[in-house]
């Protein structure tokens, strides 16, 4: 299948929820603060690009995307993945055909794709070119033999001990703990000693002082500190003081693992390796300004060497001299920088022995000292065996994506930083100083107060690349931005910047990794999965028709039209059909007005316009519009799986509310005694700034209720007959079919929906009347008046008025509507442009 000419170019977003575990050799081989399997990104481009396409990462990481690229060319692993290969090197994939069977239908092609990475990160970059550079396997692992082979023979002695009955043995990993000083007695308290509960392996939080049995914790203590020449640096320092405590160790033809205190003996060794001079290169800099890298200033750790035992600072640093320029060997050697530092933690009872905090740059008040030999040999087997998959090249470019040269790809993966969740910079140092480089953060696209940089910062700097993506993609063709934040503001950052450079979304779906980061996992607003967003560009036919029809009904509803042409028809969501939220009139209505705004048109119909024209020109299927040829695929889909599941939705403010309402009266029209109790049921609590609605206010701005006075409406009507035997045949008209509708509430068709939208606008644009008439800042606000207010004053192109009520808005309403935001930066745009010009 050779690539396909852009006018005949066709897929629908991906849409299938994504699980893909990291048990596997090449996601194992180097460690990075997050990153996607490859496995995952390969069904991506499998679904959207063809043998010899071109994909682009502008975020690469550890270069997972080109990995998956070359990974398409091979046919075991496509099986992997549970599609078929036929000899031709068509690629299946079990599907649900519309009348209920299983079967198998061709989606794409066997065939390497080509890879374009880049990262602003240099270490970055140099775990993706090792990753995407066929070696001479064989050679290499000789070379790094020879490497640790060497350095053991002249440094092993660092790693013996005495087993009681005097036999030699290796030390696996010695544990040091903090001391601290009691509060009472002042007499030194080794943590390990008295928090450390050996029969449940868990540490306690209130202990007793062994001299003087005080009630302690860690909270109520002081550090003992010590004081001593750092050689490196040539000048003391004073640390937190931290002791020897136990040690693991192995003995010769023994399988057994063995654990005892530390001895004097052991003590000796430690004071002779403290005595030595390291005579090797080693990185001495002052730790880089930033949250993470100098969060241990407190305790004394303020410089690289700083995060190494002496004994494994020595070892590290002959191996880097021998190492040399040797890219492979550096690797190796890179690989286990943090596992082999003071940030791996001891963790009793675990028992994997490397539990750094990923995510962090965390020190625990017991640190794993691991014996750096044992690293290397384990990630030596782990590198060989991932290498001897590694068969092509791809480009590899260090800088910021935004500063990146104009050329043509066929697909964009991405998984760029999200706001504040990771410090890549600072994290990436440990790695970057021993490699003798350093990422120019000035482009870093992040939040972090040490780099001055808050959301607003973020989402310009992701603007600019979103730009040369933008650039970059082929017309027609889709971006898949995997999304691993959860916090509003960071999410309608990205959603906003993807609008504004011309991307229009087409689906959010969920990327299962499997395992999470420290603060993906604990942090109040996270999640398991992630998300992946998918969007296109649009092709260049449309855009000429645009150009020409968008003072025009025929603009809007070619829009809409080809739009819906790439939205999903179906989705599935553990097995089951799901509805399409990109469908529903609310949420294209507001893809309409964006992209207008984006263009600089007005948009030529009214709300109520909008309704009425999508239930004449679009097919309506449970809530969603779909194009004519769509809807028999819909049709059948839903019948095969048996119906759609309802999405469950929580009630958090007036636009969910409305959404909920909406769904639930579509299927059932119900009284306000029968609504209330299920509202209040899903009502998880307005934002402190939304001022919170009743539901009867709710319900007469945007449903119908009937009266008893007229014709039963259609919609009520239906569902009484469809499950009431004896209101069947009963006409419109029947007192007994009366009786039974009377007082409850439905969704109006479209022409009455937009006669209420008409009313509920009159009634928003009242209440932004007095937030424009405002001198304070607003604390509390209805959301959909701000809405709708902005969208007057654009229509008015009265920029300063919508800017001087954004600033009066709270900054989290602001960064967390994406509507709003959209408004609001397009305003501040233009109104520097209109300075400009008068200038």
């Amino acid at each position: 299948m050779e690539s396909l000419p852009d006018e005949e170019y066709h897929r629908e977003p991906f849409a299938a929820d994504v699980s893909e575990g990291k048990n596997d050799p090449i996601y194992n081989a180097h460690s990075y603060h997050t990153k996607v399997p490859h496995k995952a990104i390969m069904r991506y481009i499998l679904h959207y690009t063809n043998p010899g396409d071109i994909v682009f990462d502008g975020f690469c990481g550890t270069g997972m995307t080109g990995v998956a690229a070359q990974m398409c060319g091979d046919r075991d692993i496509v099986m992997s993945l549970g599609y078929q290969v036929k000899n031709d090197g068509s690629i299946l994939q079990e599907i649900i055909s519309n009348d209920g069977k299983r079967e198998w239908k061709h989606f794409s092609k066997l065939g390497e794709r080509k890879a374009v990475l880049n990262d602003l990160s240099p270490a970055a970059t140099f775990i993706s070119y090792n990753y995407n550079t066929p070696i001479d396997i064989t050679s290499f692992e000789n070379r790094a033999k020879e490497i640790l082979a060497s350095v053991e023979k002249e440094l092993g002695w660092m790693y013996e001990i005495k087993h009681s009955n005097g036999e030699s043995g290796r030390i696996n990993y010695t544990v040091w703990s903090d001391v601290f000083i009691c509060p009472e007695c002042t007499s030194e308290v080794v943590f390990s000693d008295v928090a450390l509960d050996e029969k449940k392996n868990k540490i306690l939080d209130v202990f007793e002082c062994p001299s003087c049995n005080s009630q302690l914790s860690k909270k109520n203590m002081d550090r003992a500190w010590v004081t001593f020449f750092d050689e490196s640096i040539q000048k003391n320092v004073t640390q937190a003081k931290q002791i020897p405590v136990l040690i693991n160790y192995s003995l010769p033809g023994r399988r057994n693992k063995l654990t005892r205190s530390v001895n004097t003996e052991d003590l000796e060794l430690i004071n002779k390796i403290n005595n030595l001079k390291i005579e090797d290169w080693h990185p001495t800099e002052r730790m880089m300004e930033g949250k993470e890298t100098r969060r241990n200033d407190r305790i004394g750790l303020t410089n690289i060497h700083h995060y190494y035992s002496k004994r494994n600072l020595i070892i590290l640093a002959k191996i880097r001299e021998k190492c040399r320029n040797d890219k492979q060997a550096l690797l190796m050697f890179n690989s286990q920088l943090i596992n082999v530092s003071k940030l791996n933690r001891y963790r009793p009872g675990i028992s994997f022995p490397y539990n750094p905090l990923s995510g962090t740059m965390y020190i625990g008040s017991q640190v794993s000292e691991s014996n750096v030999f044992i690293a290397l040999e384990n990630k030596l087997r782990k590198l060989t065996t991932a290498f001897k998959n590694i068969k092509a090249h791809s480009v590899i470019s260090t800088m910021s994506t935004s500063d990146m040269q104009d050329f043509s790809v066929d697909y964009i993966f991405i998984d760029p930083p999200f706001g504040a969740n990771l410090n890549y910079s600072e994290l990436s140092s440990l790695w970057e100083y021993w490699l003798k480089t350093r990422t120019d953060n000035k482009k870093e696209a992040i939040e972090n107060s040490a780099q001055n940089k808050g959301i607003n910062e973020y989402r310009y700097l992701m603007l600019d690349c979103f730009k040369k993506a933008y650039n970059l993609l082929k017309p027609g063709r889709w971006i898949t931005v995997e999304f691993s934040n959860t916090q509003a503001a960071v999410w309608n950052s990205i959603q906003t910047a993807l609008n504004e450079v011309g991307f229009i979304i087409a689906n959010v779906s969920a990327l299962d990794k499997k395992q999470g980061s420290f603060k993906a996992v604990t942090t109040p607003t996270a999640v398991k999965q992630d998300l992946v967003i998918t969007a296109y560009k649009p092709s260049g036919d449309f855009e000429n028709r645009f150009n020409c029809d968008a003072n025009t009904e025929q603009g809007v509803w070619d829009f809409i039209s080809n739009h819906l042409s790439y939205l999903p028809v179906t989705k599935l969501q553990e097995g089951s059909l799901v509805s399409i939220p990109e469908r529903d009139p609310r949420i294209l209505y507001d893809q309409l007005i964006s992209f207008y705004i984006r263009k600089g048109y007005t948009l030529p119909i009214d709300s109520k316009q909008f309704q009425i024209g999508l239930s004449q020109r679009f097919n309506e299927r449970d809530g969603g519009y779909f194009l004519s040829e769509q809807v028999a695929e819909y049709d059948k889909k839903k019948q095969a799986y048996g119906g759609v599941a309802q999405a469950s939705l929580f009630v958090k403010d007036e636009a969910s509310a409305i959404h909920w309402l909406r769904q639930l009266l579509k299927h059932k029209p119900q009284t306000f005694a029968d609504i209330n109790p299920l509202y209040m049921l899903h009502l998880s609590g307005f934002s402190k700034n939304e001022l919170t609605l009743d539901l009867r206010e709710l319900l007469n701005q945007n449903f119908l209720c009937y009266d008893g006075q007229d014709d039963v409406p259609e919609q009520i009507h239906s569902y009484l007959s469809s499950n009431w035997k004896e209101l069947r045949n009963l006409t419109k008209k029947d007192p007994e079919l009366i009786a039974k509708a009377k007082d409850r509430w439905y969704v109006p068709d479209p022409n009455k929906a937009g006669d209420l939208e008409k009313l509920r606008e009159k009634s928003l644009l009242k209440e932004f009347e007095a937030y424009k008439a405002s001198k304070k800042k607003l604390k509390q606000l209805r959301i959909e008046a701000v809405r709708v207010g902005f969208k007057k004053l654009w229509e008015q192109q009265d920029f300063a008025t919508l800017i001087d009520v954004a600033d009066k808005l709270p900054s989290n309403v602001l960064e967390e509507d994406p509507v709003l935001l959209m408004y609001f930066d397009q305003a501040v745009t233009l109104s520097q442009i209109d300075t400009d010009d008068e200038w």
